[in-house]
């Protein structure tokens, strides 16, 4: 079973073209009709959706170590620093995670990218 990842508005669009092309299941924020969603919106929607939330915003993280902290279950976030990463990177990292792992391996955890 591969795992279902749900964008970030910010994401470039390169990322997510890339892994699409790849057979990465991947829904956007804007697709879904979440443009200027808040952060735990956006992973109240993730999680809802069963699919794990990819950002590049370090807000998100804060949101994660809230709900870390208050036993608050969500899908899980992979988190890449936009200045740390490249978009080939992203898309290699993301490829792997989303085939090998499991949506347990992610619950309530945030995987920072990349993976190296």
């Amino acid at each position: 079973m591969s795992v279902g990842l749900y964008m970030d508005e910010h994401v470039p669009r390169a990322i997510t073209e890339g892994l699409r092309l790849r057979g990465v299941d991947v829904l956007t924020a804007q697709e879904d009709n979440r443009r200027r969603a808040s952060d735990s919106e956006l992973l109240d929607r993730a999680t809802e959706l069963g699919r794990i939330l990819f950002t590049q915003d370090s807000d998100l993280l804060r949101e994660a170590t809230r709900r870390q902290r208050m036993g608050e279950f969500f899908a899980g976030i992979i988190y890449a620093h936009p200045l740390k990463v490249t978009i080939g990177e992203c898309i290699e990292d993301l490829i792997l995670l989303t085939t090998v792992g499991e949506p347990d391996d992610f619950a309530n955890q945030v995987i920072f990218l990349p993976l190296k």
